[in-house]
């Protein structure tokens, strides 16, 4: 045996395969996040936050920041160092907060600069164009900074 579990997703190789998973990493941590914020919201009579949007968004983030951590730390890019994953975990969330900050600017453009107050145009500024933005961001900070290579010197 090599070690390794059989039950482990194959490790991506190369830039497009990371992308593909990546997307897969973020996917389940946007059902997360959707679905625990109307779970929490909307679920029972009333609902356990009905009245809270904000407290119920914020643990429903929260929750999907700890499965895509765990996605992109075991999955997407698995095959770099651990060595420092304290300092890993804090660029993750500081570049979490970053790339929520880019939806939530685009979201207030569209709304408050251009006047765009429907909720499809809310959701196409903050969960289309911010979320696009936000998430190339994301890709980037992570493989570059979060989840960096070992640099070896020459």
């Amino acid at each position: 045996m090599s070690g390794t579990s059989t039950l482990a997703p194959p490790k991506p190789t190369g830039l497009r395969s990371e992308i593909v998973v990546f997307g897969l990493v973020g996917l389940a941590g946007y059902i997360t996040d959707v679905g625990i914020f109307n779970l929490l919201r909307y679920a029972g009579e009333p609902g356990l936050l009905e009245h809270k949007p904000l407290t119920a968004k914020i643990i429903s983030v929260t929750v999907a920041m700890l499965v895509t951590y765990v996605g992109n730390r075991h999955w997407t890019w698995r095959g770099r160092s651990q060595d420092k994953q304290h300092r890993e975990v804090v660029l993750f969330v500081i570049f979490n907060v970053i790339g929520m900050g880019i939806s939530v600017a685009c979201l207030g453009v569209s709304h408050y600069l251009f006047g765009f107050t429907s909720p499809l145009a809310d959701n196409i500024a903050a969960n289309g164009f911010g979320l696009v933005l936000g998430t190339v961001f994301r890709f980037w900070a992570y493989r570059t900074h979060v989840f960096a290579e070992e640099r070896v010197a020459a």
